[in-house]
């Protein structure tokens, strides 16, 4: 292709596709202002999830925490009660973080350079270039797997974009296709283009607005587009789990406790739980009702170290979750705790263990493998 007829194509990208967002772009409500403390949450909230499913989260969010301030002043429990069930929460409490250094160091403006909105915890290349761009209209790429995917296809790019410097290259392919003028509305319709036409299977080409230069389709490699290393899949990890039920006055409720500080869902509520151990018994196929002995001595076990004695146990559920790099299967049993003694004191609770019943469950913010479990259990 000439170099004249790579600026056509590109031209007629920038306008045609400029002109397609702004006649049909969606309502989201992040879009009714260029408020970039709303920008910044949803692009994170965006961040491995839907954006159907990020719209009641957002708006719940924004009642709840509708300025910097009322953000950066929030008990940290409370941020991840309002994120419960958006997964990856890490992304709660390094916005969490960043905004009280917005605070702090900016009076609670978020700042409109690249190198103070890239230096914000958790704030990547993506997020610091939609923040720029959609809530100050400065001309930065916000390059993420949607915009990759449409630039590999139009521009019949086959490099691997797994590898730093595909990004690298693409971010400055985005950033010439910018219009003067308009960054904001250009990367929303590129995320546009992306999520509703360019998709990752079956895109829609007959309704693409750029479908007349897009190199990718005229080489029918639409589909094949983009060059991607395949991620190794998770790993899978066999768990025991117990919901500890309640007597006396703690009856119609069940034990939960509180993860370490730091780590795989640090400080998240949860029911106690211990890995099946490897011995070649245990390590036979799941299979519905389980094994109650093994799981009893696995959980007594693991419940030991905290002084908590486990009476035998029963079957309810099976349940699995999948994180980025590993993938939980869990066999979910129902107990009690032991007495302490023959006199039958209450068991004295470590700090971070809690009796709690379905209402109480509100204090707290668990994983969504944990509240399933939960629901399923109150739900019988």
């Amino acid at each position: 292709m000439s170099s004249s007829e790579s600026s056509e194509q590109k031209q007629y990208f920038s306008t045609e596709l400029l002109s397609w967002y702004r006649r049909h772009k969606r309502d989201l409500p992040w879009r009714r202002s260029r408020n970039p403390y709303h920008i910044w949450v949803s692009e994170i909230m965006l961040q491995q999830t839907r954006v159907d499913t990020v719209i009641p989260y957002f708006n719940r969010f924004m009642d709840k925490f509708p300025t910097v301030a009322a953000l950066a002043e929030a008990p940290e429990d409370e941020v991840l009660k309002a994120w419960e069930g958006l997964g990856y929460y890490s992304r709660a409490r390094n916005l969490q973080s960043a905004v009280r250094e917005v605070q702090e160091r900016y009076g609670g403006v978020v700042p409109d350079t690249k190198e103070e909105v890239a230096s914000l915890k958790g704030v990547g290349p993506y997020t610091t270039g939609a923040i720029l761009s959609i809530a100050y209209n400065k001309p930065e790429p916000a390059v993420d797997g949607n915009v990759m995917r449409v630039l590999s296809r139009y521009f019949l790019i086959e490099d691997d974009i797994m590898k730093g410097s595909t990004r690298v290259s693409m971010e400055k392919l985005a950033q010439e296709l910018i219009p003067e003028g308009a960054a904001g509305d250009f990367n929303q319709g590129l995320m546009e283009l992306g999520a509703l036409v360019c998709t990752p299977k079956s895109p829609s080409c007959l309704t693409c607005p750029v479908m007349a230069h897009c190199a990718g389709r005229a080489a029918g490699m639409e589909e094949s587009l983009p060059v991607k290393t395949k991620a190794k899949p998770p790993r899978p990890e066999r768990r025991y789990a117990v919901v500890i039920e309640g007597a006396a006055e703690h009856a119609g409720r069940v034990l939960i406790r509180q993860r370490p500080g730091e780590g795989l869902l640090a400080r998240l509520w949860e029911l106690p739980h211990a890995a099946v151990p490897t011995a070649p018994a245990a390590a036979e196929a799941r299979g519905e009702g389980g094994d109650p002995a093994a799981a009893h001595a696995a959980l007594a076990a693991h419940l030991a170290g905290d002084g908590l004695g486990l009476g035998p146990v029963g079957w309810l559920m099976q349940a699995e979750h999948t994180f980025s790099h590993i993938r939980w299967e869990m066999d979910v049993y129902t107990g009690r705790l032991e007495e302490a003694s023959a006199l039958l004191l209450p068991v004295p609770l470590p700090p971070h263990y809690r009796w709690v019943n379905r209402e109480e469950m509100e204090q707290y913010a668990f994983p969504n493998v944990f509240l399933r479990i939960l629901n399923a259990y109150f739900g019988r």
